[in-house]
């Protein structure tokens, strides 16, 4: 049986996934992500850097289709846990709207019972978001101007997503 967006997946009690204006808090992510049962907590914080390719970035703006971003979320935890059933947690937040530079765009952290196990689902599941998720990202420059960043562009290069 073959799983897609269009399937009902539904997310797990212990899990927590959110599109949301509001600042992240590594300190919420992680305690939603932590278990007794947790060996390991990886966390990934993606925050919005002040260049792009040498070019001077003063914000970057986020879009998001949130339905549907939030079923790839189900499903990246959904994913994870078929290939690591021992997963305890998976958190995926992001932030949508206009970011400054410093500021926390997404969080993604894993609670397992192993290091390795923690580390592959957190790196997959950052990985798969950016791929899958319709979350798009303008970039605001310091001369004024603006660019949306295309899908292409990410896969051409990690450097620009």
């Amino acid at each position: 049986m073959t799983t897609t967006l269009t399937s009902a997946i539904k997310p797990r009690v212990e899990d927590s996934f959110a599109i949301t204006f509001a600042p992240l808090s590594l300190e919420e992510i992680y305690v939603k992500a932590d278990d007794p049962a947790n060996g390991a907590v990886v966390v990934m914080s993606g925050m919005v850097r002040n260049q792009t390719d040498g070019q001077p970035v003063v914000a970057l703006e986020y879009q998001a289709y949130e339905p549907m971003a939030l079923r790839v979320f189900y499903q990246i935890a959904a994913d994870i846990r078929s290939l690591s059933p021992d997963v305890k947690r998976v958190v995926i937040h992001h932030r949508v709207g206009r970011l400054q530079v410093g500021e926390i765009s997404v969080l993604v952290a894993v609670g397992c019972p192993h290091r390795r196990e923690a580390f592959e689902a957190c790196q997959y599941a950052i990985d798969t978001l950016k791929h899958n998720a319709p979350i798009w990202k303008k970039e605001h420059w310091q001369d004024g101007s603006s660019t949306w960043v295309s899908i292409g562009a990410c896969e051409q290069s990690e450097e620009s997503c």
